[in-house]
């Protein structure tokens, strides 16, 4: 069986895309959630068994999903500790919790630390893992198959995870803000608010996909750009105002905060 403690956005993404992916069949899934309504909803949409006790689901699961804040994550490991065997995966989704601070509070050396991004919510997300030492392929292939379920995944060493943190992680929420301020200048210049989003949101979604065809992103960039021409003029006003420093200072922030957070375990 499989055990999510928390019951917000991701565990639901998770939860969906493994309900719903083929290698589902003969799975249970059961999650610990301390809101009634949200696990009434849980309950009727997913078909899932629910709870309010975080130890139940620790004790009845061999795979164990953290789906918690980082600030809440030490109380809910002082709840579930004396549940968790050496037997039992436990997988973090916690920004900042690292696989080290795991270890030293819980009894099972099969640990994983995952960062998920919010396009899981519309199965199109990237997920990046990292292990503890000695993990067998067979013991990481059902949590594989669980991010697999909402996007792509890969595994790198855990001291990239702050940087991952930065990049996927908080990406969505910066490439979101961008996409905003092409929004909010279309209806500067005249643009219906429908017809602004439109254009801005479609046009993220086709350069996406022309990107992951394999495209280089300074082609695009190229392809797209005339000398002397309209492109060429807007791209100039990026490097005036120094878009790359700002783009890189502000991965930088996020990198760095995802370090505090692990500081302060």
């Amino acid at each position: 069986m499989i055990g999510f403690i928390g019951g917000g956005n991701m565990a639901e993404a998770l939860i969906k895309g493994a309900v719903n992916s083929q290698q589902s069949a003969g799975r249970y899934y059961f999650i610990s959630e301390p809101r009634e309504d949200r696990r009434k909803y849980l309950e009727e949409t997913y078909g899932i068994k629910t709870t309010l006790s975080n130890k139940e689901v620790a004790d009845a699961c061999n795979i164990i999903i953290l789906a918690v804040k980082p600030q809440n994550m030490a109380g809910v490991l002082d709840e579930i500790s004396s549940e968790i065997t050496d037997e039992k995966t436990v997988v973090s989704i916690a920004a900042g919790i690292t696989l080290s601070y795991l270890q030293s509070r819980l009894n099972t050396k099969k640990l994983v630390r995952v960062m998920p991004n919010t396009p899981a919510l519309v199965l199109e997300g990237m997920s990046v893992i990292s292990l503890c030492e000695g993990f067998s392929d067979s013991d990481i292939a059902t949590v594989r198959e669980i991010f697999m379920s909402v996007g792509r995944v890969t595994i790198m060493p855990e001291k990239h995870m702050n940087a991952v943190t930065a990049v996927s992680g908080s990406g969505p929420a910066f490439i979101a803000l961008f996409i905003e301020g092409m929004i909010e200048a279309g209806l500067k210049l005249g643009l219906s608010k429908i017809h602004s989003e439109e254009l801005a949101v479609q046009t993220l979604l086709g350069t996406a996909r022309l990107l992951d065809s394999g495209m280089p992103a300074h082609k695009l960039r190229e392809m797209v750009t005339s000398p002397g021409g309209t492109t060429a003029a807007g791209l100039a006003v990026f490097e005036e105002r120094n878009l790359m420093p700002i783009v890189l200072d502000a991965l930088t922030a996020a990198r760095n905060r995802a370090a505090e957070l692990g500081k302060k375990e």
